[in-house]
């Protein structure tokens, strides 16, 4: 199975987690580079913001990989200096949702968002509308035939 994930208009296909394996922050940058190739938006310059943010990808997934090897609890017990035993958020999901709200600011600015693309190309997502004289020649070109 595959997840798609919605990046500026099109669908990256990127296998689920048992399917992909381990994915390094080299197999990120790969897959990042080739994206903002495809919509247009790398630039040789851009190369260091995507090694960050596949650095940031990497550590995301290694936390998520630790807390599905833990169990996947979503609350954990923890013990307070004072003794008193309190449930709180599991720190790995806090270090992953903080890791990926991180890695989304970068993939807006590298226009790999619909907000991100706007931003770089205000063309980019509005559809391209016919003006009178193309519906016309249209018209006329069909009537021909």
């Amino acid at each position: 199975m595959e997840v798609f994930i919605y990046t500026s208009g099109f669908f990256a296909k990127i296998p689920r987690w048992k399917e992909r394996g381990e994915v390094t922050a080299a197999k990120w940058r790969k897959l990042i580079r080739e994206k903002t190739v495809e919509i247009g938006t790398y630039k040789p310059a851009f190369d260091s913001v995507i090694a960050d943010l596949a650095a940031i990808l990497e550590q995301r997934d290694a936390a998520m990989k630790q807390f599905r090897a833990e169990g996947k609890q979503l609350m954990v017990k923890k013990i307070s200096d004072r003794g008193a035993e309190n449930t709180v958020q599991n720190p790995l999901i806090t270090l992953w949702d903080k890791l990926n709200s991180t890695a989304l600011a970068y993939w807006r600015d590298l226009g790999l968002t619909p907000k991100g693309l706007k931003a770089i190309d205000e063309t980019a997502l509005k559809p391209k509308k016919a003006t009178g004289m193309e519906d016309l020649s249209k018209v006329l070109s069909q009537l021909d035939g």
